[in-house]
């Protein structure tokens, strides 16, 4: 198999894993509060870093590959079909759900929801925006070596028992679509959890380059990346992924790709 196709399944299966895993924690969790869930999103990324994370880098959210390909460790060729494989791993994880669980009511009660929007908005963004910066550290630094497979997870683990109760946790769209779409839920709140985390990806980003690197010419990297992005063809797309090689960095050339590149 093209070990191109593999990085793709190993990205589809293990936004799966996430996804499933931390949504039959939610219909599971009977009186055991919120740290239940964040145990199950926590231990479902963990289990996925281990099993796929080496042959993808460990991505499983559109926000961790946007910030690889900010700071060019893929292509954007890469990132969008690394976007797509996650997609559809989280609405095939909600259609185990309904399978299983027979209910699109069941399906619906692991979809994301708030009560008070802005406030939402603004916390997805916030932890989003930790997320990717300790994400883009740990995988950069060798002081960590594979405790990054940890401190991952965990990261993770407190962002659940944080916002759980505000905002059903999120900071993953394809998390929050896939039993959005399957589910029949409301529409209403989507906007939040396809916003706000991409939003805070970036944040993040800059976050690290300017304290960690002391890089301040943000600027010229998005509009690098935009660019990459723009310039990827529908004709390039149905080639297949891993036609291009993510762009150098110039202070990195061994810089790993995510989470389980460590």
């Amino acid at each position: 198999m093209n070990i191109s196709w593999q990085k793709y399944i190993a990205e589809f299966l293990g936004t799966l894993i996430l996804v499933l895993g931390g949504s039959v924690a939610i219909l599971s969790n009977t009186g055991g509060g919120d740290l239940n869930i964040a145990f199950g999103f926590g231990i479902a990324l963990l289990a996925g870093l281990y099993a796929f994370g080496e042959v993808s880098g460990g991505h499983f959210n559109p926000i961790v590959s946007l910030a690889m390909l900010l700071d060019r460790r893929l292509s954007a060729l890469d990132t969008l079909w690394y976007w797509i494989a996650q997609f559809l791993g989280a609405i095939c994880a909600s259609l185990l759900i309904l399978v299983l669980w027979t209910s699109r009511d069941d399906v619906a009660a692991t979809a994301t929801r708030t009560n008070t929007e802005a406030r939402a908005f603004f916390l997805e963004l916030i932890f989003s925006a930790l997320f990717v910066a300790v994400i883009l550290q740990v995988t950069r630094s060798d002081r960590y070596g594979a405790s990054a497979l940890i401190a991952i997870p965990l990261t993770l683990f407190v962002i659940q028992v944080a916002l759980v109760p505000i905002s059903g946790a999120s900071v993953n769209p394809a998390r929050s679509f896939g039993p959005t779409l399957v589910g029949a839920t409301a529409w209403s709140d989507i906007w939040i959890y396809l916003l706000a985390p991409p939003a805070g990806a970036i944040l993040g980003w800059a976050a690290h380059m300017v304290a960690v690197r002391g890089d301040t010419s943000l600027r010229d990297d998005l509009g690098r990346a935009a660019g990459d992005i723009r310039r990827v063809e529908f004709g390039d797309i149905r080639q297949g992924p891993g036609q291009v090689p993510p762009p150098p960095s110039p202070d990195e050339p061994d810089n790993p790709q995510g989470p389980g590149q460590v």
